[in-house]
């Protein structure tokens, strides 16, 4: 995402999250939980196509983290923006960030705490999907290594606020996917990290597979508006055009080959036609 909406907020995610008491078993199949982890108004999305197609539009989205529950342990995917926005007056930060839901308030519903977390993956480091991970420095972080670097690089580090929102990553226990291959997290192909360049050096997009729904693609920032996807637009932010066009087409073989319901997370009725947290999707 743009930085054109926040910066900063990200020193309260120090606050203890408290410890679970009550956390339910683990499941028997792959579960899917999206939670509400904000809400964002762009009041001029120009920026989110370079073919001008949004000059002058509002664009209200949505921005979701999501936990996958897998026999084996447990994966958050994407974070969200600061929860600590909810604790301001009207529970919103300057540039139209809205948050009335807590990450951590959340996840206790599920009888969780970030501590009980296995593993932490997201779709890139951008501040809306990257806001509260220093919650999760105890998990195994799983990262495409060119994001990995992006994140900490010079000019990242250069914004002390947003960055020391995940600053603590970087001593995290770390697995770096390589080259080109996707990253299967618990090894028995249900839930996937997909390497699709171009909004940032190393995003990545979540194939989760179901044993009810099918499979679920979260595709992270590959279209913020619906209107996007079919008419291939790209953001005027993204590192690289080219890598960009190809990363959709390899997303939309991937739907096709899989017949996967695909979730274009910052799209308000993508996330709402999702059952509502505390449901799964299984």
């Amino acid at each position: 995402m743009l930085r054109l909406l926040v910066t900063g907020f990200a020193a309260a995610l120090w606050l203890s999250a408290g410890s679970a008491t009550a956390a339910k078993a683990p499941p028997k199949t792959v579960e899917l939980y999206a939670m509400d982890c904000g809400r964002l108004t762009a009041e001029n999305a120009d920026a989110f196509a370079d073919d001008g197609a949004y000059k002058g539009q509002r664009a209200a989205m949505v921005v979701p983290c999501y936990l996958i529950r897998h026999p084996k342990g447990d994966l958050i995917w994407d974070t969200g923006v600061p929860q600590a926005i909810a604790d301001l007056p009207n529970h919103t930060a300057p540039g139209g960030v809205f948050v009335t839901h807590k990450l951590t308030d959340q996840l206790k519903q599920l009888g969780l705490a970030p501590a009980d977390i296995d593993y932490f993956s997201i779709s890139h480091s951008h501040f809306d999907h990257i806001g509260n991970a220093g919650l999760f420095a105890g998990a195994t972080w799983i990262v495409d290594a060119d994001e990995r670097a992006y994140a900490f690089r010079p000019a990242a580090r250069a914004n002390a606020k947003d960055f020391a929102a995940y600053a603590a990553l970087e001593t995290s226990k770390t697995v770096l996917i390589q080259g080109d291959a996707p990253y299967d997290v618990f090894g028995d192909g249900s839930v996937t990290i997909i390497q699709t360049p171009g909004h940032t050096p190393g995003h990545t997009v979540l194939l989760v597979k179901l044993a009810k729904a099918g499979p679920v693609l979260l595709t992270g920032d590959m279209w913020h508006i619906a209107a996007s996807r079919p008419n291939r637009r790209v953001p005027r932010f993204n590192v690289d055009r080219v890598q960009t066009l190809a990363s959709m087409d390899k997303v939309e073989k991937i739907a096709a080959d899989t017949k996967a319901r695909v979730i274009l997370e910052h799209v308000p009725e993508d996330f709402d036609s999702l059952p509502k947290f505390p449901e799964a999707l299984r």
